[in-house]
């Protein structure tokens, strides 16, 4: 069977791959992995929707794999988090850091946020070039975390490191390596902060963990990784992607640095155009069920795409264009139901702190390379530019 989504075109721009897949069929059979495994894609918006709030889909990954041979040795911690759970497990480990993620714990973070960007901001180039993935979509979402957990600045150049290893696509020692490095880490950090208690969200779980039976040991541990990892990766896609689509509609970025849109209705309008996400976590199939109206069978991956779903014109009519006037809140950049992921109000604040402040800094600022230049990382999973090369400019473009 021919996997559409390998070839090297797909990673430049996969939503021509998508459209063709889902003209053919919302949801259908590709291949998954290596040796030629299959499962079902779901490509259109209402079949995604109803596949992440599927009582039938399950992501426990160790009960799916349980059994099954694997060359791979990935730490546990980080082969079996929250995100690979299913109710009531999933329900209690969310609740335990749902507060450190609410609209009003955000609005705390947002000076440091804004001080972080300022001095990201104050080592790029005031009339040059810059790689804006490298100098500002990368540094921010992780420098926040590791604010946010705890994590000690002179340890935060190594986690950026073992987090970007593993999501590099294709080299799975590489990523096995990365995933007992972070996790020996996190839990040396651990007992640190048992020496040394502060006010950091890591020291609140492990406050939960000694006081109670909220949390196994193990959980903690997986817990604090995955939100060391999880969330930064996304947002730098989320970040690098948004400024890339502005860049390249002139209007877009008119009506953003003028602030003659509403700023809620432009990050979700660039959610939906360019997801960070290219293909959820994984999930399988229970039972046999029905998405659309393609029949799944009992115990098969199903792969949802918020990427291709966000591109449906049925909910958005002429979707390969993004439009600042556009209602957008109902993309699925954020997955849907019970697993949307937690970190959304974070990012977004990111995201709105960012643009904000990167397009008054640099008026000017403009592309260094052409569009079709720009290489994208070769991951399903992500949907992120490698580098992003610019031309910062603090003179209006044309001026």
């Amino acid at each position: 069977m021919n996997d559409p989504l390998s070839c090297p075109e797909f990673f430049q721009n996969p939503y021509p791959f998508y459209g063709q897949l889902r003209a053919a069929a919302p949801v259908q059979q590709v291949t998954t992995g290596t040796g030629g495994r299959t499962g079902y894609l779901v490509t259109g918006y209402a079949e995604a929707k109803a596949a992440f709030t599927h009582p039938d889909l399950s992501k426990d990954t160790a009960r799916f794999f349980a059994g099954r041979p694997s060359g791979r040795n990935l730490h546990p911690a980080v082969a079996h988090t929250m995100l690979a759970t299913d109710p009531p497990e999933h329900t209690r480990l969310r609740r335990l850091v749902t507060k450190a993620f609410t609209t009003g714990a955000v609005t705390r973070l947002r000076p440091y946020i804004e001080r972080t960007v300022d001095q990201l901001l104050d080592s790029l180039p005031k009339d040059g070039e810059a790689d804006l993935v490298a100098g500002l979509a990368v540094p921010l979402p992780v420098t926040v975390i590791c604010q946010l957990l705890g994590v000690p600045e002179a340890d935060r150049a190594r986690v950026r490191t073992w987090s970007n290893d593993l999501f590099a696509a294709g080299q799975p020692q590489r990523i096995d390596a990365a995933s007992h490095a972070v996790a020996g880490y996190m839990a040396d950090l651990i007992e640190a902060k048992r020496r040394t208690p502060d006010d950091s969200l890591l020291n609140d779980l492990i406050t939960t963990r000694d006081e109670g039976e909220q949390l196994g040991e193990d959980e903690l541990v997986s817990l604090a990784v995955l939100l060391l990892v999880a969330g930064h990766e996304t947002t730098t896609n989320f970040v690098g992607n948004a400024v890339l689509a502005l860049l390249q509609h002139p209007e877009l970025l008119d009506r953003a640095r003028t602030g003659s849109c509403r700023r809620s209705n432009m990050l979700d309008e660039l959610l939906r155009y360019d997801s960070p996400v290219g293909i959820a976590t994984f999930r399988y199939s229970t039972r046999p069920i029905t998405l659309g109206e393609t029949e799944i069978p009992a115990g098969v991956p199903v792969l949802i795409s918020p990427g291709a779903a966000n591109r449906d014109p049925a909910p958005y009519p002429v979707p390969d264009l993004p439009d600042a006037d556009r209602d957008a809140r109902g993309h699925l950049a954020f997955g849907h139901g019970i697993h949307r992921c937690l970190g959304a109000p974070l990012a977004l604040a990111e995201a709105e702190i960012v643009l904000r402040a990167l397009l008054t800094r640099f008026p000017g600022l403009r592309l260094a390379v052409a569009a079709e230049e720009l290489r994208w990382r070769r991951t399903r999973l992500m949907r992120g530019l490698e580098a992003l090369p610019v031309f910062t400019g603090t003179s209006p473009a044309g001026s």
